[in-house]
């Protein structure tokens, strides 16, 4: 093994869940009109069913905490497909399987070894296609959170056209932690939502996780019901929606293009800082804390021997 590919093998080795979907998407995925469910355990990773025009999309890896892992985005991709081409789906639902929402992206699942200019372009190329299964979807959107969720998952949420959170749900951003910039529009779109002074709180230093009372007192979701009640609500709204003929808020006000444009630029940033000193001594700092020696030390070597690989980028 050459010294480039042993010093990128030593970055994609430690198991560990980061809350962006810079590396999520490692292939590029197909969508497929209709949804097969031939019993393979991909195909429950997301499950799917349409009552009065209206499609429950369910992540559904409870022990996972319903992680986006490349096996859930691939299938989550695909129910997005399956809900923008279906005539009888008039509008869609997102939710996940107790007792999380979901719980970030899983690393460990989502990179593969390359050298690190490829790996620049893959996290670049990557990070747009998942953020625009948000943006793009031409549907009206409702996601029902009901539980903590972390990075990717809460600022994909705050595009949609309704954010329902049962009682139990949390809401966490921690770039900042992570030496990483913010993503999902949400470096743009919190500030919109929320104001500077909670959009600050949320995607800085601070890392404030709000509670969902929090969140809805803040701006960044818009109701919050008790946790038996989740998903009656959600279904309760939909309808209504669909009899009212309700239209996606960024297909209403023209914004598509320009949150299009918005997600490229933070994919861009993101390939840049996830390669950079800072995100790879704060994953260092953040393992250690947490007493994972071994993957700890192996982001120190790989931050250690930058500047050698750093040349091949």
């Amino acid at each position: 093994m050459t010294l480039r590919y042993a010093v990128m093998f030593t970055v994609l080795r430690p198991r560990v869940q980061l809350p962006s979907a810079a590396v999520t998407c490692a292939k590029q995925f197909s969508s497929t009109a209709a949804l097969r469910n031939d019993g393979a355990s991909n195909e429950r990773l997301v499950l799917v069913s349409t009552v009065n025009n209206v499609t429950t999309m369910t992540m559904n890896n409870p022990k996972k905490l319903n992680g986006w892992t490349e096996a859930m985005m691939k299938r989550l991709q695909e129910a997005f497909a399956h809900c923008a081409s279906d005539p009888s789906t008039r509008v869609a639902v997102l939710t996940g399987a107790d007792p999380y929402y979901c719980a970030g992206v899983n690393l460990s699942s989502s990179i593969r070894p390359m050298h690190p200019r490829r790996l620049h372009a893959a996290i670049l190329e990557n990070n747009i296609k998942c953020f625009d299964t948000f943006i793009s979807f031409p549907k009206p959107l409702l996601v029902a959170v009901n539980g903590p969720g972390i990075g990717a998952c809460v600022t994909s949420a705050t595009v949609s056209d309704y954010v329902l959170a049962s009682e139990r749900a949390t809401f966490s951003t921690p770039f900042a932690r992570l030496g990483i910039p913010p993503e999902g529009c949400s470096s743009v779109h919190f500030e919109r939502i929320m104001g500077k002074k909670n959009a600050e709180r949320m995607l800085g230093a601070e890392g404030w996780t709000p509670t969902a009372a929090e969140a809805v007192s803040a701006g960044l979701i818009q109701e919050v019901v008790p946790h038996e009640k989740l998903m009656s609500r959600a279904q309760e709204i939909a309808e209504e929606w669909v009899k009212s003929d309700k239209k996606r808020w960024l297909v209403e006000q023209g914004k598509v293009k320009e949150y299009q444009a918005v997600n490229v630029k933070e994919s861009e940033e993101l390939a840049d800082a996830f390669l950079s000193p800072k995100f790879l001594e704060g994953q260092y700092n953040f393992l250690k804390s947490k007493g994972k020696t071994s993957p700890a030390l192996a982001f120190w070597v790989v931050k250690t021997l930058r500047p050698i690989w750093s040349k091949m980028l």
